[in-house]
């Protein structure tokens, strides 16, 4: 560890000590399979985690399988 140094950590920062953005940094593993979604605040609310929606909607898709496969049955 090293010694001598105070904590580094700034209660504020400016923008210009922050460094120049870099436009499309992260592109390449977003577009290797990230999918980012934006929920509504009361659809939020609903889905406290990432866990809580994907097994609500993995729900929804087994009752939408369920009744598609059921409805060409009957006719």
């Amino acid at each position: 560890m090293r010694k001598g140094k105070e904590d580094e950590l700034r209660a504020e920062y400016s923008r210009t000590s922050l460094g120049k953005g870099v436009r499309g940094k992260h592109l390449k593993e977003y577009r290797r399979g990230t999918n980012l979604v934006l929920l509504t605040p009361e659809v939020a609310k609903a889905f406290p985690s990432e866990k809580a929606v994907n097994d609500a909607l993995s729900s929804l898709i087994t009752v939408a399988r369920r009744t598609t496969r059921q409805s060409r049955r009957e006719k």
